[in-house]
């Protein structure tokens, strides 16, 4: 409104509203806000301060601040260094906070010593010291916390009462199921990003939820698009299990991803395709069922004779493509006696979204007759959301992300049932193998 915006109050104060949200809402007893990157890096430094103003405004018994520190290891004197740990606290302290509690990353075990050394310099108390060893999984690191006393730490910071033993039986039995599983199954990401594993980093986790639910080990081949041809599929798939073809936008890798397509099509391999990876099971049909060769997604190819997939309407006219993209939860409703309908164990359900491009409605009857049939639309817009073919042991195409809502205690039905798929398929693939043998 004509003022002009300052880091200070501004950007801090919507910081902090952010911040108290959840809070405000009633639904948490408390937030946990974490703030990423090193202390002294410069885009932190607005949130640092938010975090001041908040502690200052809240009072210390209702707002903790938890330091995260590495103490290296220096192997040419065979001991643990606390001065990275004591000059990242001082200049924490130099934006105005003290650290209530410091989780110190290493890989040997801190000595009484260390963490008396490292209370006395640090300002902290000596039981607000917590170790946070290196651990054979991510997913151990809650139980270590806990034998920490980390939990009873912050209780205690907060004034909070500790009187409830926490109930960690579900945790346990997911941890124990993923380090003990009773089959290894392989199963093939295609994507062109797979040289940064991050990129697919959500689709990793889901597939070790996904794991310990069936009781198996899940490992994930990545497969880089542009290295498939057809005359390699063969040789590049055959072995799998399964295949899951990544979302992503852009031209670069498309060909490889539908003639990975077609081979686990008509090969009878489980398939799973996300965003893209269902637009490009879509393409692949229409070419090599419905013969129209030249099918192809607008985002691809602007003037393709079969728009098979192609932008919403109201975006056609769009000229500045940024923040137009279908995104959030968007509602779903599944068709009855669908196989989608079957693993949700729901009619309607809600998922992320994150594109732009869309399954062409005016291909829907021809790709229906010929057996992909879409089997979840959007109430509102009628857009289909999920493709499967129902004579194939398992062949869905979601067009949104579900991913993201995947976790440790509730791993994602779509991925719990194409692990299980691809158990199948695996088991059945051993025995045939066995046979023959």
């Amino acid at each position: 409104m004509g003022k002009t915006v300052q880091v200070i109050p501004h950007i801090t104060n919507e910081i902090k509203a952010r911040m108290q949200q959840l809070g405000e809402s009633g639904d948490y007893d408390v937030v946990i806000t974490e703030i990423g990157g090193t202390v002294g890096d410069i885009e932190s430094l607005p949130y640092i301060e938010a975090v001041r103003q908040l502690r200052w405004e809240l009072g210390r018994e209702n707002c903790v601040v938890i330091h995260l520190t590495l103490v290296p290891y220096l192997s040419a004197a065979a001991e643990l260094k606390t001065k990275p740990t004591q000059h990242s606290v001082k200049t924490l302290m130099e934006s105005g906070i003290n650290a209530d509690i410091l989780v110190c990353r290493t890989e040997y075990e801190l000595s009484e010593s260390i963490r008396a050394k490292l209370a006395l310099f640090c300002n902290v108390k000596r039981e607000a010291v917590i170790q946070s060893i290196d651990a054979k999984t991510i997913y151990d690191v809650p139980l270590l916390m806990q034998e920490e006393g980390l939990d009873r730490v912050v209780m205690e910071t907060l004034n909070l009462s500790d009187d409830i033993t926490p109930d960690l039986a579900k945790w346990k039995s997911f941890l124990f199921r993923h380090k003990n599983p009773k089959n290894h199954i392989c199963i093939g990401l295609v994507g062109k990003y797979v040289e940064l594993q991050d990129s697919y980093k959500s689709i990793l986790e889901a597939f070790i939820h996904a794991g310990a639910a069936n009781e198996v080990k899940v490992d994930v081949l990545s497969i880089h698009s542009e290295h498939l041809t057809r005359d390699n599929c063969e040789q590049e798939l055959k072995d799998l299990h399964g295949l899951l073809v990544a979302p992503g936008f852009g031209s670069r890798g498309i060909e490889g991803k539908i003639s990975a397509i077609k081979y686990v099509r008509e090969n009878n391999i489980p398939f799973f395709g996300i965003c893209l990876g269902m637009q490009m099971a879509v393409i692949e049909y229409a070419r090599n069922v419905l013969g129209l060769t030249s099918a192809n997604s607008t985002e691809m190819d602007e003037d393709t004779a079969h728009p098979v997939i192609s932008l919403m309407d109201e975006q056609k006219n769009v000229e500045d493509k940024g923040g137009t993209m279908r995104l959030g939860a968007w509602d779903c409703t599944l068709t009855v006696g669908s196989r989608v309908h079957d693993i949700y164990k729901a009619g309607d359900i809600s998922e992320r979204h994150r594109h732009r491009y869309e399954l062409n409605n005016a291909y829907l009857t021809d790709l229906t007759k010929n057996g992909l049939k879409a089997t979840g639309f959007n109430p509102k817009t009628g857009l289909a959301e999920i493709v499967e073919i129902d004579v194939h042991p398992w062949f869905i195409g979601v067009q949104y992300h579900p991913e993201y809502k995947s976790t440790v205690l509730e791993p994602h039905p779509l991925f719990s049932a194409f692990v299980e798929a691809c158990n199948t398929y695996a088991n059945k693939k051993n025995l045939i193998w066995k046979i023959g043998k």
